[in-house]
């Protein structure tokens, strides 16, 4: 394709949309990407490798201020500049710099879930959809002209890793089907109506801890939308830290007061502030894993969370 491309990328979405530009010919000028830190769990494929096995100019995002960058780009004389899951604003005279435009992809069908974090967002909240839109980049976060979007399913035990693999490919399809429009200028892009949507912002690891007083729908969503590889739900158990990182929406009624883990037959039960208790098909204590028959041998037949 006759067209020249600076690409601002990390993550799986990162990885994949590159991969999409550079099967489809376009001159990528330049990779801009991040560093991976060293706290958190890097469970995706690493574009500056991708950059590097096609012999493409790499710069790490860290060692660029606002005026670097914008030189780095201007030198670089791209056509169009992409964004794909860049962790980082970009200023205005930046988003000025390429003539066809700047266009990042976002993880939610926008306007909804503008902001941070919108797959885990998403789940928390028990959506039944999402998927990846593609936009023009403003100042704004998340609020440029649409080009495509395609939706994808949230089942109801689906976790945040799940979801995040549909939206993955999903970014890759629209990234596809709306490439050949914007490089023959045929494009149409319509405006976002922000009113009608939705804006969140990040998370911590310390906004995973479970109420157990919520429906148990709600601790549900909670539990997924934060389940490895993100860092799961927080609890503490007789005492002890814990984390529930996987349960199922297959509630049961139960007599148990909101917070007690207690066994019934092979499941390990967990007390909501519905009446309900999920089942916990996965939990770690004190950092190792408990099954239905070590909880038995080490707690007896309940426990309380707090």
């Amino acid at each position: 394709m006759n067209c020249r491309a600076v690409v601002l990328a990390y993550h799986d979405v990162g990885y994949r949309c590159l991969s999409v530009l550079l099967a489809r010919g376009v001159d990528v000028a330049l990779v801009i990407t991040h560093r991976d830190s060293p706290g958190e769990n890097i469970w995706f494929p690493s574009v500056a490798e991708l950059a590097k096995l096609h012999e493409l100019p790499v710069a790490c995002a860290e060692d660029l201020d606002d005026d670097a960058l914008h030189r780095a780009i201007a030198a670089a004389r791209p056509d169009f500049l992409f964004s794909f899951y860049f962790r980082r604003m970009l200023p205005a005279p930046v988003l000025a710099l390429p003539p066809r435009g700047c266009l990042n992809m976002h993880g939610s069908l926008l306007p909804h879930y503008r902001g941070r974090v919108p797959v885990n967002w998403a789940v928390i909240r028990g959506e039944p959809t999402t998927g990846a839109s593609l936009h023009y980049m403003v100042e704004k976060p998340d609020a440029g002209a649409l080009v495509d979007q395609m939706a994808v399913p949230i089942l109801p035990d689906d976790t945040a890793g799940d979801v995040f693999r549909k939206v993955t490919v999903a970014a890759e399809l629209v990234l596809d089907r709306a490439l050949p429009t914007l490089v023959d200028d045929t494009v149409r892009p319509r405006p976002l109506d922000l009113a009608a949507g939705s804006y969140f912002g990040g998370r911590r690891a310390e906004d995973g801890r479970i109420d157990w007083t919520r429906p148990a729908r709600e601790v549900h969503d909670l539990i997924r939308g934060v389940a490895p590889p993100y860092p799961g739900a927080l609890t503490t158990l007789a005492g002890q830290p814990a984390r529930v990182l996987r349960s199922t929406c297959l509630s049961r009624e139960t007599a148990q007061p909101p917070g007690t883990f207690y066994t019934q037959s092979d499941f390990l039960m967990a007390a909501c502030g519905d009446g309900r208790a999920l089942p916990v098909l996965s939990l770690e204590v004190d950092g190792a894993p408990v099954d239905t028959a070590a909880f038995r041998e080490r707690f007896g037949h309940e426990a309380r969370a707090s």
